[in-house]
């Protein structure tokens, strides 16, 4: 699954590529104010850019896409101008996804009427195709039901990671489903901000009778990671190699240069801060987070006696 840093990143690209190719001549200062940009972020774009093209994928096929002087430069991108044709096979597989999402309830008002008008024209004869899920299990239907009232619900919550229940009062916003799983999202009372809670783990929910009012502007309906007052916290320098981490984990960039990252990795558990450490090897650096260390030394142990070697034998044998 995409993190949701790389999916708004993708989404900043596409928008800003048919601009720029629609207004040659763009100034660095006019591409960064139109889509919030600052200058580095908008050259490593450009720099991802470069390497993307159709396949064959010869110097004919990518991108040109650079900054000269304080002009954005975007050229052998005719296909970014104009909106993409859709194949048959595409249209219908774009087709069943919307009425899916149409079907359990989680599509956003605008999908009706393109999923229709898409029908019309792809499947003249009503019917065609049917999609058919699953219903639904009660208890979405019952946080639906809070979240389009208003009404403040009391839920029992067992944590993923631990098992543990526990008893909160939250003011749902949206109930929603990806990856397989139904998710409701809201705000807690007991954690005081915003939380994501999959429904699976709700082992009973009651309304209070209490009415909230939700924010003006909900934030998007997904799954995040929103770290507790007690999840063990790490700072870690990470090397250019190792920039994927701040894609594909919820981590809080603390500074970001030429020689890599700066992050900030929030867990329940220092043992998934740890497993990281150990896969990225020399990729990156503990710079904080006493437990994240002693749980990274004690996996490091005893993987290397898996092996039969010591850490002291580690100690004796290093250059």
């Amino acid at each position: 699954m995409s993190s949701p840093r790389t999916v708004q990143r993708l989404s900043r690209i596409l928008s800003m590529l048919p601009w720029v190719i629609a207004n040659q001549g763009a100034t660095v200062d006019e591409v960064c104010n139109r889509f919030d940009y600052t200058r580095s972020e908008l050259v490593k774009d450009l720099n991802l850019v470069f390497v993307c093209g159709l396949p064959g994928y010869g110097p004919g096929d990518l991108m040109t896409a650079y900054v000269d002087e304080d002009e954005v430069v975007v050229d052998t991108a005719d296909y970014f101008a104009e909106p993409l044709r859709l194949t048959s096979a595409e249209a219908l597989v774009l087709l069943a996804g919307g009425m899916a999402l149409l079907s359990a309830g989680t599509g956003p008002p605008a999908l009706a009427p393109a999923v229709a008008k898409l029908q019309r024209a792809l499947l003249p004869d009503e019917g065609a195709i049917e999609v058919d899920i699953p219903s639904e299990p009660e208890m979405v239907g019952r946080l639906r039901d809070a979240a389009a009232g208003g009404e403040v619900v009391e839920i029992v919550h067992a944590s993923v990671a631990t098992g543990e229940e526990t008893t909160r009062s939250i003011e749902p916003w949206a109930v929603f489903a990806t990856l397989g799983n139904w998710y409701v999202s809201g705000r807690c009372r007991l954690a005081g901000a915003e939380r994501v809670f999959r429904v699976d783990r709700v082992r009973s929910a009651r309304t209070t009778g209490e009415r909230f009012d939700p924010p003006a502007e909900l934030p998007p309906a997904e799954v995040r990671y929103t770290p507790g007052v007690d999840d063990t916290r790490a700072v870690i320098r990470l090397t250019p190699a190792a920039r994927w981490v701040a894609e594909y984990y919820p981590v809080e960039v603390l500074a970001d240069g030429d020689d890599g990252l700066v992050v900030e990795f929030s867990a329940a558990d220092p043992a998934v801060a740890a497993r990281l450490l150990i896969r990225l090897g020399g990729a990156a650096v503990l710079e904080e987070g006493e437990d994240v260390r002693k749980a990274r030394d004690r996996l490091r142990q005893r993987v290397l006696m898996r092996y039969g070697v010591t850490t002291r034998q580690m100690v004796i044998q290093a250059p």
